[in-house]
């Protein structure tokens, strides 16, 4: 009875042993695994900073003037001036829904016949 709890105690331990280095490896590769993602989510970010800066570059004011100014017979672009916008309260809004109240609404009580 003494060896079968010795072999049981040992298979026990390999098997332990076996599952340790399963894991161990397993996290290794997850920690690989997030630290490429770290990197590509650096590279994707260092990208979209670019990307922003040339997109302020392109939308200078005095670089579209000239281009609005270049494209002038096809496009017809116009600079803005203060008297094409209007004020609040010249807004137009539509008006609120008028409820019908002129239809009787029934009403029933649970049985009781008090006044």
């Amino acid at each position: 009875m003494r060896t079968f709890l010795y072999i049981l105690t040992f298979l026990s331990v390999i098997g332990l042993a076996f599952w340790a280095y399963r894991e161990n490896y397993k996290t290794q590769e997850a920690l690989t695994e997030v630290q490429d993602l770290r990197r590509d989510i650096g590279g994707a970010r260092e990208r979209l900073a670019v990307l922003k800066a040339e997109w302020a570059y392109l939308n200078r004011p005095d670089r579209l003037r000239d281009l609005s100014e270049v494209n002038f017979e096809r496009l017809r672009l116009l600079q803005f001036r203060p008297d094409q916008f209007g004020r609040v309260d010249q807004i137009a809004y539509p008006a609120p829904p008028i409820l019908d109240l002129s239809t009787p609404i029934e009403l029933s009580s649970d049985g009781d016949d008090r006044p």
